[in-house]
């Protein structure tokens, strides 16, 4: 956790930015937004990657387009969030490669997940993200896990830790990624959870309300598609929406495969309350394409 010197010059921070970024005329206050029926986040690490945002300019535009978080960031900069009325829909807990299917990196993960779940409960934040891990991770100081056996030690590692979330009142979330696009961050060969029915019955193995899906739309949509049935079967352990484009990662527009408004819809329609992150790499001005996605997604 941050000293309180550290935390009070965050505050400091973002109370400065707090008079700046949303005080401007009446109509520049005005969001895109009609219905606002879904909570809309920002992953901050795509714009930082994609244009070089810093977690000023991630705020900044959330607080532009009527978002209600900006995800990812780590715990040193939720004061700043706080100051400007945003939370920290999930922040992360260990590596994807590294994961929970193999017991020799158990230790490590649930010591970070445990001190997450600590500062969620503190800060008012509601996820902690975790992952199934590599197949293989020889290189890594692990071994090679059959898929039947990952899913095992998976649940086993997690009703290690779900007790604690279930009392601190935080969701542990497992994400489901691709392992068909190469390109970095795109997606990612040798990741074990790339079916997300498997991924579903690692969740359901641990049985607990606090242990949820992170179902990534865009990854769901490479490996399997059908993705409003999907929402459907899945519709009891979502606990958060990612979004991108595809092919590429890209904006939620036109230019790409996925029709985002009947999706959102879906969500509605089976009761989803939970956020939906917008975690696309920009190819043209990230305002552009963010006032954009949060205006496909802003369904009756």
């Amino acid at each position: 956790m941050p000293s309180r010197r550290s935390a009070l010059r965050w505050m400091a921070a973002g109370s400065g930015l707090a008079a700046l970024a949303p005080k401007p005329s009446p109509a520049a206050a005005e969001t895109p937004l009609k219905h606002a029926k879904i909570k809309q986040s920002i992953v901050h690490w795509c714009f930082e990657r994609g244009s070089k945002w810093k977690v000023e300019d991630t705020i900044k535009a959330a607080k532009e387009l009527g978002c209600v978080s900006v995800e990812g960031l780590a715990p040193q900069h939720w004061d700043l969030l706080k100051a400007n009325d945003l939370k920290c829909a999930y922040v992360g807990a260990h590596g994807f490669v590294k994961g929970m299917n193999q017991p020799a990196f158990w230790d490590a993960n649930l010591k970070v997940i445990e001190e997450r779940i600590n500062q969620c409960a503190e800060y008012g934040n509601p996820n902690v993200l975790s992952f199934t891990g590599f197949a293989d991770t020889t290189a890594q100081g692990g071994g090679v896990v059959s898929l039947e056996q990952g899913k095992k030690n998976c649940i086993e590692a997690y009703k290690k830790i779900i007790g604690h979330a279930e009392k601190k009142g935080v969701v542990l979330l497992l994400e489901h990624l691709n392992t068909r696009d190469s390109a970095e961050m795109k997606g990612h060969p040798g990741y074990q959870g790339d079916n997300i029915d498997y991924c579903a019955e690692i969740v359901r193995g641990v049985d607990s309300p606090n242990m949820k899906l992170l179902f990534d739309i865009y990854h769901v949509q490479i490996m399997h598609g059908d993705i409003l049935r999907r929402l459907e079967s899945c519709k009891d352990i979502i606990g958060h929406i990612h979004t991108a484009g595809n092919p590429g990662r890209c904006e939620i527009g036109a230019d790409q495969e996925i029709n985002y408004p009947p999706a959102m819809r879906k969500l509605l329609e089976v009761g989803y309350t939970g956020y939906v992150g917008h975690e696309f790499i920009p190819t043209k001005d990230p305002m552009v394409g963010l006032r954009e996605a949060v205006t496909l997604c802003d369904v009756a």
